[in-house]
């Protein structure tokens, strides 16, 4: 029997038995987020899911980014969502894929007077990210030479918006959603590609590690998958916005 623990700020932990598997995650919506006394998103309810055909009691806990990433790294029962694979991440992590495909915009505030339509132009200014996201070592590795570290996303939104920083890289659908909310936002180029996943520890057992992938497999196959990408206004994996649908 699979038992699912919520560890909210003020939560309680169950006692763990050699096979119960740690899931982290962060609020990032529509991927991650929380829900009353709960949590949700297109890649919660995807874990949930899959986890039905693994057999193994597992545990969740929200948490800021940083800490859910250096958690599944440096514990061996342990995985991260929704993590983005990157070359620089490969080796480190065993991974469970795709929970979604998506692409990175890197964003201005509106009426900023930003205009940016590729990297070397962008690395003018002042790039905002969150410490130990996948975009700090897009933007090192790209060469930016003035970022900006926040401890999550939602400052670093707040910081563009005051104009403290210039440039935000940002999820294509969360982009859209920021959009919808009515937040002054504009799109400037598509910064990235990448495959959303699970990143559990290198160390994590390979058997549970291969039944994770076979219940993704699973729900990606009877349709489960879409559905619930499709209850977050995600569309289909990879499908795109109108927002550069050529490129």
């Amino acid at each position: 029997m699979k038992v699912t623990a919520f560890f909210l700020a003020m939560g309680l932990a169950t006692a763990a038995s050699a096979e119960t598997i740690h899931f982290t995650t962060e609020d990032y919506p529509p991927y991650n987020y929380r829900q009353g006394n709960g949590y949700s998103g297109a890649g919660y309810k995807q874990v949930v899911e899959l986890m039905k055909y693994v057999d193994a009691d597992y545990t969740m806990e929200l948490m800021p980014w940083a800490r859910a990433f250096a958690l599944a790294e440096t514990e061996g029962n342990t995985c991260v969502f929704t993590t983005a694979h990157i070359p620089e991440r490969n080796d480190r992590f065993k991974w469970v894929e795709p929970l979604a495909i998506d692409r990175n915009f890197m964003i201005a505030r509106k009426g900023s007077g930003v205009r940016v339509t590729n990297d070397e132009e962008a690395k003018r200014y002042v790039v905002g990210t969150q410490r130990d996201d996948y975009t700090e070592d897009l933007l090192e590795r790209n060469g930016f030479p003035k970022i900006d570290l926040a401890t999550d996303l939602n400052l670093t939104l707040k910081k563009l918006v005051a104009g403290r920083i210039d440039l935000m890289p940002i999820s294509e659908k969360f982009y859209m959603k920021l959009k919808k909310e009515g937040h002054p936002v504009e799109a400037q180029y598509i910064f990235s590609k990448q495959t959303f996943s699970i990143a559990c520890n290198i160390n994590f057992p390979e058997r549970l590690h291969l039944s994770m992938q076979e219940g993704l497999n699973r729900i990606m196959a009877d349709g489960t998958q879409a559905r619930l990408l499709q209850e977050e206004g995600l569309g289909g994996l990879g499908e795109t916005t109108d927002e550069f649908p050529k490129q």
